[in-house]
């Protein structure tokens, strides 16, 4: 077993037994709040990643997890993260854990998706790992039945972490993004009647909801509003060439395009 992060109470390991990922896939049942029996990823589907060469992270607080992540290798030196949970402040070290499995093996890059209406997610997505949003996935799984997602639609947005570069940290003005009203033009109204999305000179802003969670269990009809709303924002961005770069506390997206956009269109013009 190796060690990906160690304090006091808690152990980040990667976890080969059969015993170990049954537990896993039972923390990962209680995550999505599905039936133990129907877990999102089942024990063997679990094993057989690992005996094709990725690998299962997990955290515990003693003798349970208390996070998980899934991890295998894909082209060109890149690692795809399938999926990581974990009780709040483990997060970090669980990423961390897999960041050093994959650099240890090569990898220069690692991918995964993540709602992009939960803001907390988008936050340690983008401004603590320093990953980037670089593609927009509409309603990717299709109908999702677990107790999280379900009566939604699955958009997911893809990052992009570069694992050859330094994340920032908690003392760093890329983590530490204040609460702000972005300036620039309003293009678009949220559902709640307040400014969705604000365009300046080389940056657009898109607002999501406070917690989309509880208002998809609360009133799914306004969450689903919500969703088609920033889709628009995202979908239209990204088609001109800005990547998802950052989250301030308050919930508002910073999307900036990228350099080689903008050459090319220097060029072609």
């Amino acid at each position: 077993m190796t060690a990906g992060a160690v304090t006091a109470e808690v152990t980040v390991r990667t976890v080969h037994d059969v015993a170990g990922l049954a537990a896993v896939a039972d923390y990962f049942s209680d995550v999505w709040h599905t039936p133990r029996t129907a877990p999102p990823y089942p024990a063997e589907v679990l094993h057989s990643l690992v005996h094709a060469g990725g690998a299962v992270h997990a955290a515990y607080d003693g003798a349970r997890p208390a996070g998980a992540s899934v991890a295998v290798l894909g082209p060109e030196r890149s690692t795809y993260s399938l999926v990581a949970a974990a009780d709040r402040g483990l997060g970090h070290s669980v990423k961390q854990a897999q960041r050093a499995w994959a650099a240890g093996l090569g990898a220069r890059t690692m991918r995964w998706t993540f709602d992009p209406l939960v803001g907390r997610n988008a936050r340690f997505n983008l401004a603590k790992l320093g990953a980037v949003g670089t593609e927009y996935l509409v309603d990717f799984y299709g109908p999702m039945t677990d107790g999280v997602n379900d009566g939604d639609e699955s958009d997911r947005l893809t990052v992009t972490w570069d694992l050859t570069a330094p994340t920032p940290s908690y003392d760093t003005p890329s983590y530490d993004i204040p609460d702000h009203a972005p300036g620039g033009l309003v293009t678009h109204t949220a559902p709640d009647g307040a400014p969705l999305a604000r365009r300046g000179d080389t940056h657009l802003f898109c607002r999501v909801p406070d917690d989309i969670v509880a208002l998809r269990a609360a009133d799914p009809a306004l969450a689903l509003r919500w969703r088609h709303a920033v889709r628009e924002v995202f979908v239209g961005a990204f088609e001109e060439g800005f990547r998802a770069t950052g989250m301030s506390r308050d919930g508002w997206y910073t999307l900036t395009r990228t350099t080689e956009t903008r050459t090319s269109e220097g060029s072609a013009a």
